[in-house]
């Protein structure tokens, strides 16, 4: 049984493909380590940062069984199985059971605007049909719906463990952390990394950071300094943080950028690939030298990382 309640920092692990698209398993094999040599909490696969929904049923699965062989229980993996189908929903979360999966991680379904009311319903058909325990996942901006406090506690009368907050509004993750306050199990998890210290010192439980898939340890670091309250120490970090934001996540101009940067980050790493699944294409030859020559202004190649 996974341990509750979930926190810490849970990074959403991009998923690494070769040219041809397939699975990149000698960079999955060092990212997973690189996530976990840097004293992460957990590992969140299929995500956004994942691109779960562009990738095919059978990478999915492999991402999942590899993922988990990988990282042999040294800490929980969540999996992202939000689909526009049901069925394809369920395929995929039982095969993460099967494989050794800690938790399931339920978005709404992103093809028809449905309302407050209709996820609800739609909570109540699939929820009790999980095997394993399970989060909600709050993304706005790629499901069309902002989930509303009264989804979440329906959701959490229905058995689930936590939420992560990726609207990037503050005033709702506080309204969240208030609202579940009570049930020390139940975790509010903020998707946006740069609210890490807020969530933390306001009673929220951790982040899903995606710059935690380059330099994990800076985020732990910070998620530590935010649980002990070093706020001199939250303030030189979250500068590096801000600096991630200011340099990494500025290439290119389309929202995608941030999964095209973290990938490109990771390649001048030479941890794994930086190829993207359809739509998104990999950055151009210049831009990908300009990540590199941002990561290169990081000093965390051996403070932070076990990649020298």
């Amino acid at each position: 049984m996974m341990k509750l309640p979930v926190k810490g920092i849970i990074p959403p692990m991009i998923t690494p493909l070769l040219e041809n698209k397939e699975l990149d398993l000698s960079g999955l094999n060092k990212l997973v380590n690189h996530l976990v040599d840097g004293g992460v909490h957990g590992i969140f696969v299929l995500g956004t940062t994942g691109e779960g929904p562009s990738l095919s049923y059978e990478v999915r699965k492999q991402l999942i069984t590899e993922t988990c062989r990988i990282v042999n229980k040294k800490v929980p993996v969540l999996v992202g199985i939000t689909d526009t189908s049901f069925d394809g929903t369920m395929e995929i979360a039982n095969h993460a059971k099967e494989v050794g999966a800690d938790a399931l991680v339920v978005a709404p379904p992103y093809y028809f605007p449905i309302s407050q009311e209709e996820m609800g319903d739609y909570l109540e058909s699939l929820l009790p049909l999980l095997p394993l325990p399970f989060m909600l996942y709050n993304m706005p901006s790629c499901t069309k719906l902002h989930l509303s406090i009264e989804v979440v506690r329906r959701a959490k009368e229905l058995g689930a463990i936590g939420i992560k907050d990726s609207s990037g509004d503050l005033t709702y993750l506080y309204m969240l952390i208030e609202e579940f306050k009570a049930d020390p199990l139940f975790s509010v998890i903020a998707g946006t990394e740069l609210f890490l210290p807020e969530t933390i010192m306001n009673g929220g439980h951790g982040a899903v950071a995606g710059g935690a898939n380059f330099f994990p340890k800076l985020f732990v670091d910070l998620y530590n300094a935010a649980v002990d309250k070093d706020l001199e120490k939250i303030k030189s970090l979250r500068e590096q943080v801000l600096k991630i934001h200011k340099t990494i996540y500025e290439v290119g101009e389309y929202s995608s950028r941030h999964i095209k940067g973290t990938k490109a980050a990771l390649l001048a790493m030479k941890i794994c690939e930086d190829h993207n699944a359809e739509p998104l294409q990999r950055f151009t030859e210049a831009q990908r030298s300009l990540i590199k020559e941002y990561i290169s202004q990081f000093n965390y190649k051996n403070e932070y990382n076990s990649i020298h």
